[in-house]
């Protein structure tokens, strides 16, 4: 078992904070003592102490949407839990993503990409690839961007899809830095798209 501090609190309980491994969103808050955390470990499945049930209680009993364990991380004073998990379904009981009515799917990863590279961009590291195209300037930018769309189109016309798959995602995260380039995010081009829907 990790250093967890049980007893640091009166009633044995820490907080545990759950988050979804692939997207980094928030989606609730929990409390945990060491006979939750220990069926959690065993079964893989977050389990926490109910306050208002006053017993253990396995996230999804009763509505079959798990949180499956992914990585569970300490803080630095040892008494609050990061739990990582797939959820299984929606998180809250009102039926939205998270317990705070977010929106959670893969697809938000890319707003999360696109965070990282605006972190990237404005960094003092000097070693970051992000840092370092930026600094080339746009036209270095947009040929990159050309470079890897030749190199989708190519691997579109052979049949191994490891490799298709590979090249598209470098070209959607050259993508995105060519968008910040110039200015415009990600919600921008949802944007147009939407506006252009017409939905029959």
């Amino acid at each position: 078992m990790m250093k967890i501090d049980f007893a640091k609190y009166a009633d044995g309980l820490v907080p545990a904070v759950v988050q979804d491994f692939h997207t980094a969103k928030v989606l609730m808050l929990g409390f945990v003592n060491e006979e939750s955390y220990k069926k959690t470990e065993e079964t893989g499945l977050v389990t926490f102490f109910s306050r208002s049930k006053q017993r253990l209680w396995t996230k999804g009993e009763e509505s079959g949407n798990h949180l499956q364990v992914r990585q569970i991380l300490v803080d630095c004073d040892n008494d609050t839990l990061l739990i990582k998990a797939d959820p299984k379904g929606p998180v809250c009981h009102t039926g939205a993503d998270t317990c705070w009515s977010e929106r959670n799917h893969k697809d938000d990863f890319l707003y999360y990409l696109e965070d990282i590279i605006k972190l990237r961009r404005g960094s003092n590291d000097e070693t970051s690839y992000v840092k370092k195209l930026f600094g080339k300037g746009i036209n270095k930018i947009a040929q990159k961007v050309g470079e890897e769309a030749v190199e989708v189109v190519i691997e579109a016309k052979d049949v191994n899809r490891d490799l298709f798959l590979g090249e598209a995602a470098d070209l959607l995260f050259h993508y995105l830095i060519l968008l910040q380039a110039k200015d415009c995010s990600l919600e921008d081009v949802v944007n147009v798209l939407q506006q252009r829907h017409q939905p029959k």
